[in-house]
């Protein structure tokens, strides 16, 4: 990424823990977003989930949000409706920064793309 591309990932990315901290009342970190969207995908609605539902949530966007790159495909559901992803496409070794940087621009694509926010 060069630091234009930077610049408007950053911009992007502070317009949309403006909008989502107007709407929750406190600025999302990067966890919170994780499970936000991992509850949207799971499509069951806010309920109380235990530990590792929680990072079984965690685990389906990340897998939802690297599809959009190619990374994951989803083959379907199991028998409790929880989406099963099958890995595509091996990710490239990344830093924690490039790691960080890459799900930014996810999720900022993931919110404009799939819940109308930008």
């Amino acid at each position: 990424m060069d630091i234009l591309d930077l610049q408007l990932l950053k911009s992007r990315w502070e317009r949309l823990l403006l909008i989502l901290s107007d709407r929750f009342g406190e600025e999302p970190d990067l966890q919170a977003l994780l499970f936000l969207i991992g509850v949207q995908e799971l499509g069951q609605g806010p309920q109380k989930y235990s530990k590792d539902e929680k990072q079984d949530l965690m685990h389906i966007a990340t897998c939802k949000l690297l599809s959009q790159f190619g990374y994951y495909t989803l083959i379907g559901a199991d028998e409790n409706g929880w989406p099963n992803w099958q890995l595509s496409q091996k990710l490239p070794p990344l830093t924690l920064r490039e790691q960080d940087l890459l799900l930014k621009q996810a999720i900022v694509d993931y919110f404009e793309n799939e819940a109308g926010i930008n």
